[in-house]
């Protein structure tokens, strides 16, 4: 097995949505705010190359929607999606799985793009690969409550299924890693656990989308059952001190890797590293 850190460029999102319930006070030192609030966050996906299978995890936000979308979240940065992938050696026809620990927009925007200048036609940009998610978080985001409407962009999911690349995971298992499900950020989220080099690296996706959200009080506006974030965290965390896991982030604009430990106010940041250094 191999693994490949995948960049997809970097956007920005409020951040008290961000920190939830935390005072600006004290969050600004971690991630500092522009002058409209916002921080810079990543959109980090990796690649895990296992025998004949390429499997990507998550795809980004993409670059399909319009001018007026992006000026939100104001997109920048070096990397792409694409980009990315060449830049490891690959095609995106040798991608084989896409799996998506959910489905909001800046997790799997990237997998499907406009096939024409007309901007009428989708195409899947994987055309080899399955597009994975679960039956119940389909469900969830394609009949999507009020709260996280924006998040389910309908371009990014139907065509998933008109495409005939729509599949469904089932238990906890999944080819190359095993699965832990979350609810609280939002329903049947999905975080994969692999195990490497007698190491288990856990991509921890929106549970904890940075370093600076390991304290249990630091939860995002974004979630929908806040409190059930803090008991998936705490549970996690103690988890992950006990069996020294590494913790691969998604969205921490800084640091790729970290580990954990129990201290005397609960499980706290041990170290940081990128996942280079344990390849």
């Amino acid at each position: 097995m191999k693994l490949h850190v995948i960049h997809t460029g970097m956007f920005k999102l409020d951040g008290g949505a961000m920190f939830g319930v935390v005072p600006k006070s004290i969050w600004n030192k971690l991630n500092p705010a522009d002058e409209y609030n916002l921080c810079t966050w990543a959109m980090r996906c990796l690649l895990i190359e296992d025998g004949n299978k390429l499997i990507l995890i998550d795809t980004g936000i993409g670059d399909k929607q319009s001018e007026k979308f992006f000026r939100h979240y104001h997109l920048h940065g070096n990397y792409s999606l694409l980009s990315s992938i060449k830049a490891k050696g690959f095609h995106p026809d040798d991608i084989t799985d896409v799996f998506h620990t959910h489905l909001h927009f800046d997790h799997c925007g990237g997998g499907v793009r406009y096939k024409d200048q007309e901007r009428r036609k989708f195409e899947m940009v994987f055309k080899n690969a399955r597009y994975w998610t679960n039956l119940e978080h389909w469900e969830w985001a394609i009949h999507p409550n009020q709260r996280e409407k924006a998040s389910f962009l309908k371009e990014n999911l139907l065509p998933m299924q008109e495409s005939n690349q729509l599949a469904y995971v089932e238990g906890k298992e999944f080819n190359a890693f095993d699965i832990i499900y979350v609810n609280g950020h939002t329903d049947k989220q999905m975080l994969p656990l692999i195990k490497y080099k007698e190491k288990k690296i856990v991509f921890v996706a929106d549970l904890l989308p940075s370093t600076a959200h390991i304290p249990l009080p630091y939860v995002m506006s974004y979630d929908t059952r806040p409190l059930l974030t803090l008991q998936e965290k705490d549970k996690f965390l103690r988890a992950a001190a006990d069996g020294e896991y590494v913790l691969f982030f998604e969205h921490d604009p800084f640091y790729e890797c970290a580990t954990v430990e129990h201290g005397e106010k609960g499980v706290q940041l041990k170290e940081v590293f990128s996942l280079n250094e344990i390849l």
